[in-house]
């Protein structure tokens, strides 16, 4: 009984070093500590991606529209890290564009998360105006459950 308790406890362990190790996947249904929800398509061969933005914060009157977006995926370091990416959101709704820049971590109970920073550029009447034209920030997105599956 001792020696399958070794195993076991061997196994076990093993299971929960590679579950700290899986690789994140960015498909899927995200949402960040503001509320804003995106959903990210399957990324091609090459390392692209598509997929949509619906923000729940903005600085605008306007309504707000679900608006598109694409992006790149950085191959995982040899040293064992998680990816990097970038991605652009062409505002529906504004006269604006954010780039996003993020790398993806898996902690060990396998939970997800987004860690971002971002640049917002608004269209402005001058070059007078460039000051006040760019904003930037953090979000962190975590994974929200599939509703497709």
């Amino acid at each position: 009984a001792g020696a399958a308790m070794g195993s076991l406890r061997c196994c076990l362990l093993l299971a929960l070093a590679l579950l700290g190790l899986r690789p994140c996947d960015l498909q899927g249904l995200w949402r960040n500590e503001l509320g804003s929800n995106m959903t990210l398509l399957a990324l091609d061969m090459d390392g692209t991606f598509s997929g949509s933005y619906h923000t729940a914060v903005a600085a605008t009157d306007k309504q707000i529209l679900v608006s598109p977006l694409q992006g790149v995926l950085q191959p995982p370091g040899t040293k064992g890290q998680q990816p990097t990416f970038g991605f652009t959101v062409q505002w529906q709704f504004a006269d604006s564009t954010t780039v996003f820049v993020g790398q993806c971590f898996v902690d060990r109970r396998g939970k997800e998360t987004l860690e971002t920073a971002w640049l917002l550029r608004e269209g402005v009447p001058s070059r007078r105006d460039v000051w006040k034209a760019t904003s930037v920030g953090t979000n962190v997105f975590t994974r929200l459950p599939n509703k497709m599956e």
